[in-house]
């Protein structure tokens, strides 16, 4: 592609040379990926600014810099100046990969807990309905059964782009992906033409990042305004919001599009009703626009119904049958790190779970205190580096339902970890419930197994998929899974 092609998408730039013979191979950001024939954007962010970075970029090959303030003199690459060049970059890997999510359906889930388990309950939806799938989200990227790590929930605008590209060479038929506030807040999905966005719930969580709650709500509001101003009657736009959260009466006026709701409390297009919770699985019936339909899912926990609500809403306006919807929701087994059971054949139950915000870690203690036949035992943290004004509702949440808490690390990143479990604990006494607090995880999760008798329930929260532990800057292997199974079979041969 030529150069000035690129650089049609915006209304005004100034060069230091002539551009119009320059042709690419391909946009960077990073300096040290940069090979022969790309273009290098110059990116300020948090921690690194690529205008920093220029000579290495140009001594890497890049054709052209663009950038948003001047750069190194000594360098003879063609220099192009723009107003924002984290903006632009979002309109020039669109433009640069022939705007991907204009041909391929996209559906966005927002929220602060349940994004995960949503996506792939819609990829088995969309799977057994015959269509070939892409996810992005926080446990990886798959292209129909193939898996890529993420560095992030959501990736940069450039990394989004590449995908999409990627999935539609490869024939997807329709994306899902995980959609983080601070993503829809840095503009990293500029450039997605999203079909259907999904709202799960809103609870505390990255205070650290945003001003308060409502300034979170706004990052996530921003999803659905996004969805756009026009229709078409071939491409009819979807906003798929929980009736029953607070969040969702703003979440109606901040879009111009279609809105399905979804609930159990209060009226909604799309409904469970005669919910019935077990350990082994929960049913209910599945009130819909399209029809009725009875669901009997292994998915524990109300906060799962809510999660195939979300789910069969966002499929129904997708068009697909009832009769698929419930083959999906009911062939499930549960999704990693999500109330995820370890079962070694031990007469306890162990479960790791991601909960890491006040409302999830409630939900998942609930669902366990409601199944629990003797004792619920929590081994949770909380991150570093991260909302600080949660630490103590962690703390106060775990004794609130548990019989006994143990309070240890989770991923401390370059806080101390003591510091943090100071946090969640000062101002607690005997008088509030049952706790100890064990700084080394493994250590916590052993102590909690060895206490455990027949029927007893251990809840390892925090962490879930995760298969490392961020101490300072660097990632340790860690999984919660692998290490409780090892002290279930230690405690057998003691």
């Amino acid at each position: 592609m030529k150069l000035k092609e690129l650089l049609g998408v915006l209304p005004f730039y100034k060069t230091n040379s002539e551009i119009d013979r320059i042709e690419f191979n391909d946009i960077e950001m990073d300096s040290r990926k940069v090979k022969p024939g790309n273009v290098f954007v110059c990116i300020s962010g948090f921690t690194v600014d690529g205008h920093d970075f220029v000579a290495e970029a140009a001594a890497n090959g890049a054709v052209a810099i663009i950038a948003e303030k001047p750069v190194d003199n000594n360098i003879s690459v063609p220099v192009v100046i723009i107003s924002d060049t984290n903006r632009a970059l979002s309109m020039f890997a669109a433009k640069f990969f022939d705007y991907p999510t204009s041909k391929l359906p996209l559906i966005g889930v927002t929220g602060t807990n349940g994004k995960t388990t949503v996506t792939y309950l819609l990829e088995k939806i969309f799977n057994l309905h015959q269509k070939k799938t892409g996810i992005i989200g926080t446990i990886q990227t798959k292209i129909g059964e193939d898996s890529y790590p993420v560095p992030n929930t959501t990736p940069d605008a450039l990394h989004l782009q590449r995908l999409f590209h990627k999935m539609r060479n490869e024939n997807v038929d329709q994306a899902i992906m995980e959609v983080s506030s601070h993503s829809l807040d840095q503009g990293r999905v500029y450039g997605c033409e999203y079909d259907i966005a999904i709202f799960t719930n809103l609870s505390q969580d990255h205070l650290d990042y945003h001003a308060d709650l409502q300034d979170y709500l706004r990052a996530k509001s921003l999803l659905f305004s996004q969805l756009g101003n026009g229709y078409t009657s071939e491409s009819k736009k979807y906003a798929v919001i929980n009736e029953d959260d607070p969040a969702c009466d703003l979440l109606k006026h901040s879009t111009a599009q279609y809105i399905l709701t979804y609930g159990c409390k209060k009226k909604a297009a799309v409904m469970a009703v005669d919910i019935k919770l077990e350990a082994s699985g929960t049913s209910f019936k599945l009130k819909s626009p399209v029809g009725v339909v009875d669901i009997s899912s292994r998915l524990i926990g109300m906060f799962n119904v809510y999660n195939m609500l979300a789910a069969a809403t966002a499929a129904i306006a997708s068009q697909i049958p009832l009769s698929v919807i419930k083959s999906a929701l009911e062939s499930i087994r549960g999704v990693n790190g999500r109330f995820e059971p370890v079962a070694e054949g031990q007469d306890y139950a162990v479960i790791v779970d991601y909960a890491h915000t006040p409302d999830s870690l409630e939900n998942v203690l609930q669902t366990s205190k409601e199944f629990a036949k003797e004792k619920v035992y929590v081994v949770v943290g909380c991150g570093g580096d991260r909302d600080r004004t949660k630490r103590p509702l962690m703390a106060s949440i775990a004794l609130k339902y548990a019989d006994h808490a143990i309070f240890t690390s989770d991923n401390p990143r370059t806080e101390d970890s003591k510091s943090i479990l100071d946090d969640m604990t000062d101002g607690l006494s005997a008088s509030d419930g049952s706790f100890e607090v064990i700084s080394d995880r493994k250590q916590a999760i052993t102590k909690a197994i060895d206490y455990a008798e027949k029927d007893d329930i251990i809840l390892i929260a925090g962490k879930g998929h995760e298969t490392y532990q961020i101490i300072g800057h660097t990632k340790y292997d860690f999984d919660d899974r692998e290490v409780a199974r090892t002290a279930i079979h230690g405690k057998e041969t003691d």
